[in-house]
């Protein structure tokens, strides 16, 4: 008995480990980087966060390659109509939420809010509501040849993905002021700007006949907001079938022509978290809340904010 040793009386070997990270420690050095590096990862995680913009939806506003900050505050202090935020893709579930694409937009429609687009002007609880004053609309530029196609994109801040190659016009977002300034390059013949969308778009949500809406005539539709008792119906069931079953985790289905909600009947549902509404500022070339609806709260990342060193150079 006396030889038996007990499993945890080995070498020491054990704890070695320990001892070094406790000298290392004490070091001043590595102190002072790791608060660094935890300040930082605190900073990303609850106070703010730098992206790069990549798309032209908020066109003139923001342009590609524009660094916005995010502010991750206001999404608990309160977010405000007409702010422009980041959010995880709402059409990206298939993906775990921190997986998902960033987007930016401005939001238009608070929980709550009445939103509708009436030839293209944007109405808020019945009030119009002005374009952003830089928001573009789609204009039609003729050029003179098309290996003229790049300079233009060049020169008004554009990918080069929207030019058709062989072709001598390229469609375009612009504003009167940009459009006045394309007119005056001399290998451009004319820049026009393009018709509203008529009659109903069958990619437009809520994706049903019962809504014969388009990108320039959409709504009127109420934003849900938490605590809201909707009435379901099958005739209105386009509209918040995602908000139920992808965005709040329910399960719905429907019984000899009755609606169920996980197993229940349902007539009515209770929203549980905030949903917004959001447009980009380059309305004719942005998916937004008009092709995929409203935007839950706990999607939202922060307040975007462009860096005005960024703005100065323009």
């Amino acid at each position: 008995m006396d030889n038996e040793r007990s499993p945890l009386a080995g070498s020491g070997d054990e704890v070695r480990p320990v001892r070094w990270i406790v000298r290392l420690w004490r070091d001043e050095w590595v102190k002072a980087f790791l608060l660094a590096l935890l300040l930082l990862l605190v900073l990303h995680l609850f106070v703010i966060r730098l992206v790069v913009v990549e798309s032209t939806s908020m066109f003139a506003t923001l342009k590609p390659g524009d660094p916005l900050v995010v502010q991750r505050w206001p999404v608990w202090t309160g977010l405000s109509r007409n702010d422009m935020v980041v959010f995880r893709d709402p059409l990206k579930d298939d993906l775990p939420m921190m997986q998902r694409p960033l987007l930016v937009k401005r939001i238009a429609g608070m929980p709550g809010d009445r939103v509708e687009l009436r030839r293209g002007t944007l109405f808020v609880n019945g009030a119009e509501v002005p374009n952003a004053p830089q928001g573009t609309q789609a204009y039609l530029v003729r050029l003179r040849n098309a290996q003229q196609a790049d300079s233009l994109l060049r020169e008004i801040g554009l990918p080069r993905g929207l030019r058709q190659p062989g072709r001598a016009f390229v469609e375009v977002p612009l504003n009167k002021e940009l459009a006045e300034r394309v007119k005056e390059l001399p290998y451009v013949i004319s820049a026009d700007a393009m018709g509203l969308a008529r009659g109903p778009q069958r990619h437009i949500f809520p994706f049903s006949p019962r809504y014969p809406w388009n990108g320039d005539d959409y709504g009127p539709i109420v934003v849900p907001r938490q605590g809201d008792t909707l009435r379901i119906t099958v005739d209105n069931l386009p509209l918040y079938d995602r908000l139920i079953s992808h965005y709040e985790g329910h399960v719905l289905g429907v019984d000899r022509s009755e609606l169920r909600i996980d197993g229940r009947p349902l007539e009515h549902y209770v929203v549980e978290q905030d949903h917004y509404f959001v447009l980009g500022d380059s309305r004719h070339n942005s998916a937004d809340s008009r092709y995929w609806g409203f935007v839950p709260a706990d999607h939202i990342i922060g307040r975007a904010i462009l860096l005005p060193w960024r703005r100065a150079q323009r």
